[in-house]
């Protein structure tokens, strides 16, 4: 017997209530389509647009019949995720050097699809199929062991929810903004003015604050009946887990820490980050969208937001938590985390690679014996590459920025407001910069100072 089969008698039914629950919504979306989204020419005939969610949704529910009954023969269930599909995405995803570069550039391409898209996007069509292509995609990738080992993990399950969540409200936001910025267009008010309907707090609040309450108690309690604890041995000093994990919502800093050194991944930039948040209200000199939803009138700050957000915490904690496997190596979705799987990356500082590879001769060396200052002359001429890119990268580049592409924000915000605005645009590009030169270069630290625990 298979120790770890990919679909088992409780799998194939579970998977039956799954498609049994979509067959649900999307039964509810017919009728809503064929309310409000009228008829269609079809071979001289008018037909509704909702007989094609009918018929999708009829298909869902004799996949969900299916299930129910085959799951007396899980071996022999044929529906389940291709093996051509899953092995070509461990070949890709899975590989230590590929692998972070097309999940990151993917991102970066979503992120840009959805910004120039946004207008189809917040269709509420195009919304909902992207959400059932998204489950439908869950739910095949659910008949693999070793996904369903990774995604079905108590640990796992809200970051999944998580990602729904977050797909939701972030389209509703761009439903809102697109909304309104086509009633700026018409002259029209914004949807916001148009609906200011006030509501007692004691019945009306109290009571939906009531319902949301108890509904979520149920949710809690069913949750803490369906899925067990995730309680581990007493902890061990001899004995850490592989891979050791910090709590999702670390996880971003956690990968950052591939890319950088200790002090500048769990310090500085976290500190950043807050400080950033907080600075946001003094450098924002836009008046524009207070109060209501758009995009037009804060497209910058917006897509900087976002760009921050999506690609840059929300992506490395899906990286952190679905593709770090043992040994914090790169594993694809439906690869199996093997711990003796070791991927050899030679990684190198910048000094090294200029010293030794473009100059061809020796690392200059720093005496141990030698004093504080001599030490730091040494130092100094070692690493003098690095530390000029920095500095021009932090001090010469905003300048640099008021005076060429930044020019009118440069004379609107203020030389202060400006420098501090381009330091925390730096230091936030910092993260996507590091991550290209280590897949592309090898690169380990532009600057390296081991003598005083010093790298950047």
């Amino acid at each position: 017997m298979d120790p770890h089969p990919d679909l088992t008698s409780g799998v194939v039914f579970g998977l039956g209530w799954f498609y049994l629950i979509l067959f649900a919504m999307n039964a509810c979306w017919v009728v809503r389509s064929y309310k409000q989204d009228g008829e269609m020419h079809l071979f001289g005939i008018e037909v509704p647009k909702a007989s094609f969610w009918a018929l999708y949704a009829a298909l869902l529910g004799m996949v969900s019949i299916a299930h129910f009954t085959g799951s007396s023969q899980p071996d022999a269930f044929l529906i389940r995720m291709p093996e051509i599909f899953k092995d070509y995405a461990d070949l890709t995803i899975g590989n230590s050097k590929l692998g972070p570069v097309l999940f990151f550039a993917g991102s970066i391409v979503g992120f840009v699809l959805m910004i120039v898209l946004r207008e189809i996007l917040v269709v509420p069509t195009v919304g909902w199929v992207l959400l059932n292509g998204s489950l439908l995609l869950l739910g095949l990738s659910m008949t693999d062991y070793d996904f369903r080992q990774i995604v079905a993990k108590p640990d796992n399950v809200p970051i999944v929810a998580m990602l729904f969540i977050v797909g939701y409200t972030t389209w509703l936001y761009f439903a809102r903004a697109v909304d309104n910025d086509r009633r700026v267009k018409e002259g029209r008010p914004l949807y916001e003015e148009e609906h200011q309907e006030k509501i007692l707090v004691w019945p009306d609040l109290v009571y939906s604050e009531l319902v949301c309450m108890l509904v979520i108690t149920a949710v809690l309690v069913a949750w803490g009946i369906a899925l067990d604890a995730p309680l581990e041995e007493p902890a061990n000093a001899a004995k850490t887990p592989n891979p050791s994990k910090a709590p999702w919502y670390f996880l971003g800093l956690q990968e950052m820490l591939v890319y950088y050194d200790p002090w500048l991944a769990g310090v500085v930039f976290p500190s950043v980050i807050l400080g950033g948040l907080m600075a946001i209200p003094y450098i924002d000199y836009n008046k524009k969208g207070n109060g209501y939803y758009c995009f037009e009138d804060r497209w910058f700050a917006v897509s900087t937001f976002l760009f921050g957000f999506l690609p840059l915490w929300v992506a490395m904690i899906i990286l952190g938590t679905f593709l770090r496997g043992p040994n914090w190596n790169i594993f694809g979705f439906y690869e199996y985390w093997d711990v003796h799987k070791l991927e050899v990356l030679n990684n190198v500082n910048l000094s090294e690679y200029f010293w030794l590879t473009l100059m061809g001769g020796a690392m200059p060396k720093v005496d141990p014996s030698a004093g504080a200052a001599t030490q730091a002359v040494q130092i100094l001429v070692r690493e003098w590459l690095g530390i000029v890119l920095t500095l021009g990268y932090l001090v010469v580049l905003p300048p640099v920025m008021a005076a060429t592409v930044c020019r009118r924000m440069f004379h609107r915000m203020g030389f202060l407001r400006f420098m501090v605005f381009s330091n925390l645009m730096l230091l936030m590009l910092a993260l996507p910069i590091k991550m290209v030169l280590r897949w592309a270069f090898n690169l380990k630290y532009i600057v390296a100072v081991p003598e005083w625990f010093f790298n950047i």
